[in-house]
């Protein structure tokens, strides 16, 4: 993989943006981590739900999508997504993100946070997406998610009973947030 394919690169990932090329890969790789994945989060297991899905990532406007890929063999360790980004006096978004099973532990997932996060906050004159506030809302039970976000330097902000309809109920979430220049863990990784 050349560095140019990369938006942001880390010591072991790299992110890009989603291509339609990319669905054969991304789906094989949520059929092989289906029990990860449950009752979390349901990422499109199929080509007919990859493409609309990807599209309007790559389409953009009010979203922004980053394929995780390890940088030694370009694979796909997972995703982080912007969803409901709203620009103006409130300059937010809302985190949604999944490591794939052959990438879950490894620690790539957290590098690929702070450079998602670097990306977000960095101002849109200087090419990053001109954020100022980041939420990840996160099922009660998922203790990796919220371990990842507690350890990029998320505060806990909220309860949302039944918040989301995931996995055929609806969903109780924690509301975590971030702001840029909140101290931190990754605060250097934000930088760049």
């Amino acid at each position: 993989m050349s560095y140019s394919m990369y938006l942001r690169e880390g010591e072991h990932v790299g992110l890009r943006p989603f291509r339609l090329a990319d669905g054969p890969e991304f789906t094989a790789r949520v059929h092989e981590s289906r029990d990860l994945h449950r009752p979390w989060l349901s990422p499109p297991a199929t080509i007919e739900e990859y493409e609309p899905y990807a599209t309007r990532l790559i389409e953009g406007g009010s979203r922004a999508g980053f394929l995780v890929c390890e940088r030694e063999t370009g694979a796909i360790a997972g995703f982080v997504n912007i969803n409901n980004i709203v620009h103006g006096s409130f300059e937010c978004g809302a985190l949604g993100y999944g490591a794939f099973a052959h990438a879950a532990g490894r620690g790539l997932l957290r590098e690929a946070l702070g450079l998602v996060l670097g990306y977000a906050f960095t101002p849109a004159d200087e090419g990053g997406l001109g954020l100022h506030r980041l939420e990840a809302n996160i099922q009660p039970g998922n203790a990796a998610s919220l371990a990842l976000v507690r350890g990029a330097g998320f505060r806990l902000e909220g309860f949302s009973p039944d918040f989301l309809f995931i996995d055929g109920a609806w969903r109780d979430h924690e509301r975590w947030a971030i702001t840029a220049g909140m101290p931190g863990p990754t605060t250097a990784d934000r930088a760049g």
